[in-house]
């Protein structure tokens, strides 16, 4: 299966010390060249970094096509740009894409994609958490993610836990 992500995905789930949810569902994930410099780079100092870096199961690649990168920063940011064209490029099965933005242009290209909010979900159903509604709060407080209350209800839900803090 091949997996591409983008920043925001990793940099959540590192926040919430919940970053090898992505080896333990998919194995290996291609980070485009733009996210390892944004996350490792640029974000040396913030969770991920040095995750990021050290992680057997990350491969870094570079895009090729560059014109459609270039085309695509009019609408998203550099990182964005690359991972829905790497993903286009590899043919990958999924893209790990958090904004709202870029799962736009994600469905133009028909690309399959979720969120950090759907890695929670689908390590609930595997076993590997055993609830999502404190990575949730986690996500709120620390990371200072932004759910809509309506998401954050249809989450529970989807997660069959209580809408209510027991």
């Amino acid at each position: 299966m091949i997996i591409v992500s983008d920043s925001s995905v990793i940099m959540n789930l590192a926040v919430i010390k919940q970053l090898e949810l992505l080896p333990d569902l998919f194995g290996e994930i291609i980070i485009p060249y733009a996210v390892f410099l944004e996350v490792v780079v640029e974000g040396a100092d913030l969770p991920g970094a040095k995750e990021l870096q050290a992680a057997q199961w990350a491969s870094v690649k570079k895009c090729a096509n560059n014109t459609l990168v270039a085309t695509l920063l009019d609408e998203i940011d550099q990182g964005e740009a690359e991972a829905i064209v790497l993903a286009l490029e590899l043919g990958a099965e999924l893209l790990l894409l958090d904004e709202k933005k870029g799962r736009s242009v994600a469905n133009r290209f028909d690309l399959e994609h979720i969120g950090v909010l759907g890695i929670l979900l689908r390590a609930k159903e595997k076993g590997l958490i055993s609830e999502v509604r404190v990575h949730m709060d986690q996500l709120l407080s620390q990371a200072r993610f932004f759910i809509h209350p309506d998401l954050y209800l249809q989450v529970l839900t989807l997660a069959g836990e209580s809408i209510t803090k027991e």
